[in-house]
């Protein structure tokens, strides 16, 4: 039997454990984010402009920004690793296809997507991971299918004890964005817009954005 990473099982019990106070906290978050917004909507007339097609929401948490692909006319789905935050997407999202899943292994067939969207998803998987990572996000994504990664910057991990109002146990990773754009490369893809922003409100890190194209 396969033992599962403890990265997996802690982010996991993590995101199960803060799910509705979580999904309370965030809610309207977009609406004070005209980049987030901006560059999701960029994303999405990108797909919609070139032949439209399924998209996917990988750690799609309680599906907030499902939500908002939908409401830009994309045909999105969701897929989270925490039960819990699927349940909490479906419960505000019922016209919407939420699942369970990992990231490091989609239940997806090859090229069947038009892109996947990776909004702060991959800031709990040990950098050592990322190029497996993002090799099965090329699996999923068609021909010059796009890929847009949210994430936090810098090059560091942080150990939390507490997260929302809660005492959880998980590792959130600081990522080096040029690392990150030669992580891609290597996997098969080709950033084509780059935005970092410095940090604001609670935020305690830049936060950076990346658009890339499956070669």
């Amino acid at each position: 039997m396969t033992t599962e990473p403890t990265h997996v099982t802690e982010t996991r019990a993590a995101y199960d454990t803060v799910a509705v106070d979580y999904a309370a906290l965030l809610e309207g978050e977009l609406a004070r984010s005209p980049l987030d917004r901006a560059l999701l909507g960029h994303f999405a007339e990108l797909v919609l402009t070139e032949g439209g097609g399924p998209v996917v929401d990988v750690g799609c948490g309680p599906g907030r920004i499902t939500g908002h692909l939908a409401t830009l006319g994309l045909d999105v789905s969701g897929i989270d690793l925490s039960p819990a935050m699927v349940a909490e997407a479906r419960r505000r999202h019922p016209e919407l296809d939420f699942r369970v899943g990992s990231l490091a292994a989609l239940d997806l067939a090859d090229a069947s997507t038009a892109g996947v969207v990776a909004w702060y998803s991959i800031i709990h998987t040990p950098p050592a991971l990322l190029p497996a990572v993002f090799a099965e996000l090329n699996r999923v994504i068609r021909p010059d299918g796009l890929l847009l990664l949210a994430f936090q910057a810098g090059n560091f991990s942080v150990r939390h004890e507490q997260a929302y109002g809660h005492a959880v146990t998980f590792e959130a990773h600081r990522l080096d964005p040029d690392h990150i754009v030669a992580v891609l490369a290597d996997a098969g893809f080709r950033v084509t817009v780059r935005t970092e922003r410095s940090r604001q409100d609670y935020e305690k890190t830049a936060q950076a954005f990346l658009l890339a194209r499956r070669a």
